[in-house]
């Protein structure tokens, strides 16, 4: 039962990651202008994301627009975006796979064990999506620190870290829990039982002499 429980909750938290890191990426709040300097203008704040990015106004309008070639953008954001890619479709990979094994559903085998490997495999593709999301996100992060501390940028193109790249690192981080989780439902083999000898009830009356 409390395997059972432990795979539930991995499941959760695995899905509630991937709906994270979903959110995440299609946000354009990866990065934002970073009010630094003397002659900044704070009536707009400008974002930008992995897919466009977006002029906010101080009356609450938002203008957006999306990136028009790929072969101009940085070559950190084009693995972001791949790497992102790559780590929601195995995510979701991994949870078809875990709810094949997962003690509570009726999908794949009867044997017990064969559903707690399954399971197990789910959970590795999981943490192997969680992995490939940290390290966009982290690549993606150094390369606005980068970009920040460069003497040679201008002040007004500055920027900090966005709301959305801090949804993806929460999701990659549930992601990863579930996904160790599940991994963790691995089956151990059973040691065998080792019944005591019975001694041999004798055969005649002579054995007692």
């Amino acid at each position: 039962m409390a395997n059972s429980g432990m795979q539930i909750l991995g499941f959760a938290l695995a899905l509630i990651g991937v709906i994270a890191l979903v959110i995440g990426t299609i946000l354009p709040q990866w990065k934002m202008s970073a009010y630094v300097g003397d002659n900044i203008i704070t009536a707009v704040a400008m974002y930008q994301g992995l897919w466009m990015s977006c002029a906010f106004q101080s009356t609450g309008q938002m203008q957006c627009k999306v990136y028009d070639s790929i072969l101009e953008l940085g070559s950190a954001l084009q693995a972001t975006r791949a790497l992102m890619i790559i780590s929601i479709l195995l995510t979701v990979v991994g949870l078809g796979v875990a709810c094949m094994g997962m003690k509570c559903t009726n999908c794949g085998s009867d044997d017990k064990t064969r559903k707690s490997r399954i399971a197990m495999t789910g959970g590795i593709i999981i943490l192997v999506g969680a992995l490939c999301s940290i390290i966009a996100c982290s690549w993606y992060a150094h390369d606005i620190i980068q970009a920040f501390y460069n003497p040679f940028t201008p002040v007004n193109t500055k920027y900090e870290f966005g709301s959305a790249i801090f949804i993806a690192w929460a999701g990659a981080f549930l992601a990863a829990v579930g996904g160790g989780m599940l991994t963790a439902s691995c089956p151990r083999g059973q040691p065998s039982q080792k019944y005591p000898m019975k001694s041999k009830a004798p055969s005649s009356a002579k054995d007692y002499v």
